[in-house]
């Protein structure tokens, strides 16, 4: 295991691991974790002898999203800054998963909720533990889904079942995901990291050269707008920034209370 804080980095033969490694909080995001994450998915990338990456999470959830206790500056006018975490540290994340002449594979347990949504979906391959579920609750404290969420909604489930679940902020649990076709496969929980591998293992021992070139023109029919996408994404982060509706939906999650929105 390489030496990181908030993640673990290994390999095993042609396969690397990834492991998010904040259990505690259900491995949300932090501006550091973010940066560790990058640089592990940077540097399996650049390894000749990685040939598939699988993503995980420690413990019970594979990612709660943004860590909301985290600190975070204001902007010139006074308003939280919530979007420079998105564009100089998160969105980087999913952009190089994406990017990456290599497939990825996300093996979710437990929560996969805002960010942590984002970055199972930029994953060429999803499979599940029966105990997973998709969440983005971003509705819940006044903003939109960040990270390419509604991008990689859209094209896996379609614009009427994206809407449903950025609008009502509802739990999408694993046999529905699949029904949807939001993930590949779902197992019994003490399964998962065996089907994990198996697929990782199957992909690694694939034509790397072929499967990159699957990857990328899958992403340019697809995804040829995604940077784009996700810039957007921070700057309308940013206009709801400095909404009531924002500020009370973050003072109601951290007192564990529903919010009371104004439409202000």
């Amino acid at each position: 295991m390489t030496d990181y804080q908030f993640i673990r980095l290994g390999r095993d033969g042609a396969v690397a691991h990834i492991e998010l490694n904040r259990p505690e909080t259900l491995n949300a995001w932090t501006v550091e974790l973010a940066g560790e994450l990058r640089h592990a998915v940077q540097s399996v990338t650049g390894d000749p002898a990685v040939r598939a990456v699988l993503i995980g999470g420690a413990g019970r959830a594979f990612s709660a999203g943004a860590d909301l206790r985290a600190p975070r500056g204001e902007t010139a006018d006074g308003h939280p800054d919530v979007s420079s975490r998105l564009r100089d540290h998160f969105n980087p994340v999913i952009l190089a998963i994406r990017e990456a002449p290599k497939p990825f594979v996300a093996a979710v347990q437990g929560a996969a909720a805002g960010l942590g949504a984002s970055l199972a979906l930029a994953c060429d391959l999803v499979v599940a533990a029966e105990s997973a579920y998709f969440l983005l609750a971003f509705v819940n404290i006044g903003l939109i889904p960040d990270g390419g969420a509604l991008s990689f909604l859209a094209e896996r489930v379609g614009l009427v079942r994206a809407a449903e679940m950025a609008m009502l902020g509802d739990r999408l649990p694993a046999a529905k995901a699949l029904e949807w076709g939001l993930v590949n496969s779902v197992h019994p929980d003490h399964e998962l990291p065996k089907a994990a591998e198996a697929l990782c293992a199957r992909l690694a021992a694939g034509p790397t050269l072929a499967l990159a070139n699957i990857k990328r023109t899958l992403r340019e029919i697809a995804q040829a707008r995604l940077a784009e996408q996700v810039d957007a994404e921070a700057a309308r982060q940013q206009e709801q920034g400095g909404t009531a509706d924002f500020a009370e939906g973050v003072r109601a999650f951290l007192e564990k209370r529903p919010p009371r929105f104004s439409g202000r």
